[in-house]
């Protein structure tokens, strides 16, 4: 039976690539997104064209209530759920002195309270199941920190926190629970560097180049099919944090 893939964020970047390659491989995927409606139409048609069983579903994960619908749209259409893929998130470049309250609640509702709620949902039907595996999209800045973007590291911490923890309460169950925490990666996240900036941490990366969407797909299909590798923080960056 073919395994079905929960991707949140899948219209852009990272999620794209993960959305894409998994379909491909034969995967039932259902991907969200919330404000790129046009390509997120323009994916599911492209790939359904080609056979491929994609389905996608709008989502503002700001309003942690709509997440019971988006499982309950799932399991209707697969009654399952082997593969989470939590890659949903905001970015923002900001002085911590002026980080609002505003700033920091739309950070944490996005970056970690939607996964906290969304795995919630998810792991009762894996539990169930006694198989499963979570992937979380997190970020080199979770393990070293980043100026200007105090409440963007915060959240990817807590996901790298979550990642552990899950991982030693949801193994007796058989699922596998891991995080990839990539460098600089060549998308839209990173719209706020300069060509210059970007320049710069090219030349500071050991293999010599930015990090692509498919670097990380990459990553995420090998943790899907893997059997032992639960609890730990991937960063795929070129060598650029050691």
């Amino acid at each position: 039976m073919k395994k079905t893939v929960l991707v949140t964020g899948g219209s852009r970047g990272i999620g794209k690539s993960i959305v894409e390659s998994l379909a491909r491989k034969n995967y039932n995927i259902v991907f969200t997104y919330n404000t790129s409606e046009n390509a997120a139409n323009a994916i599911k048609e492209n790939l359904n064209s080609c056979g491929y069983s994609v389905e996608n579903y709008k989502i503002d994960f700001k309003k942690s209530e709509n997440i019971s619908e988006l499982i309950k749209f799932v399991l209707k259409k697969y009654e399952k759920i082997d593969v989470l893929i939590n890659n949903a998130a905001i970015s923002q470049v900001k002085l911590f002195t002026e980080i609002t309250k505003q700033d920091w609640e739309n950070m944490m509702d996005v970056n970690i309270n939607s996964v906290f709620y969304l795995t919630q949902e998810v792991v009762r039907n894996m539990i169930k199941n006694k198989k499963g595996c979570i992937i979380n999209i997190s970020s080199v800045w979770g393990m070293v920190g980043a100026s200007c973007e105090v409440h963007y590291s915060v959240a990817k911490a807590g996901m790298d926190a979550l990642t552990k923890s899950l991982a030693k309460e949801l193994g007796p169950s058989g699922i596998r629970v891991n995080s990839i925490a990539p460098g600089i990666i060549d998308t839209d996240m990173n719209k706020d560097l300069n060509e210059e900036e970007l320049k710069e941490i090219q030349n500071d990366i050991p293999l010599g180049r930015l990090g692509t969407p498919e670097d990380i797909s990459k990553c995420v299909e090998w943790l899907i099919n893997d059997k032992y590798m639960t609890g730990q923080i991937i960063s795929p960056n070129g060598g650029w944090i050691i």
